[in-house]
């Protein structure tokens, strides 16, 4: 079954909205993975405007399950902290500096030197790498020559479209985790998926890995509780490829 990385940028956000320590956000991540998430997924920012970069230090202590962070390598202090934490995996977005959040993915034909490089400093410190792409063949036959582990397909597209069209919506992805498939690349996914949207995208890309999911999930819990809004996102990832 594809595994549920629940991202808790939302959780931090609200935290900072008036200091202190409230809600606790690592009791929060240790919550999710006691009502079932198989990971916890950060992005911090430059400006740490929600995830501090102290935040990924306690997590790293605390965590039990695996633990995924994302951001831009271009910056030097997400590299070191990276480095420093040594998560389970790392997936690099290619977001430009206050970017409100992540809109496309990585030109890994452009970037392909500069990708080499900072995917190996990664792996060599045995961390597992996943690069944030759109979902176009010649990226992802450009993110298989990088050495990358995994590809994260950008969804957002397929999100909007979904309401109106989702055979349409999802052909690209399938194409692109396909191509993956054959290059030995692993397969996660994330932006906009929600409960609407996901059993449908999960069903249709056999090779899923997993889905990172923070803002619609954070969304549901304030309605639903998040034990029950977990329970409700892994249930739409329960599903039989024929």
């Amino acid at each position: 079954m594809t595994k549920l990385s629940v991202n808790i940028n939302k959780i931090a956000t609200l935290r900072n909205s008036r200091g202190g320590n409230n809600p606790d956000l690592i009791k929060i991540a240790l919550d999710a993975e006691g009502f079932g998430a198989e990971g916890i997924t950060v992005h911090p920012r430059p400006d740490e405007r929600h995830i501090r970069y102290r935040d990924v230090y306690d997590l790293k202590e605390a965590l039990t399950k695996e633990f995924n962070i994302e951001g831009n390598p271009t910056e030097k202090k997400f590299v070191e902290l990276v480095l420093n934490t040594r998560p389970t995996q790392v997936t690099l977005v290619p977001d430009a500096e206050g970017q409100l959040t992540s809109n496309h993915g990585w030109d890994t034909i452009e970037h392909q030197e500069y990708l080499k490089d900072i995917i190996a400093q990664f792996k060599d410190a045995g961390i597992r790498v996943s690069i944030f792409v759109d979902p176009v063949r010649e990226m992802v036959e450009a993110a298989a020559t990088s050495g990358t582990d995994r590809i994260e397909l950008y969804t957002e597209a397929y999100a909007s479209q979904y309401h109106t069209n989702r055979e349409d919506a999802i052909m690209p992805y399938i194409e692109a985790a396909q191509v993956a498939d054959e290059l030995g690349l692993g397969v996660n996914a994330g932006h906009d998926l929600d409960l609407f949207n996901l059993k449908y995208f999960a069903l249709e890309i056999p090779n899923l890995l997993e889905v990172s999911i923070g803002h619609a999930l954070i969304c549901d819990a304030l309605v639903y509780g998040l034990g029950s809004t977990i329970q409700l996102y892994l249930r739409q990832l329960k599903v039989n490829h024929f």
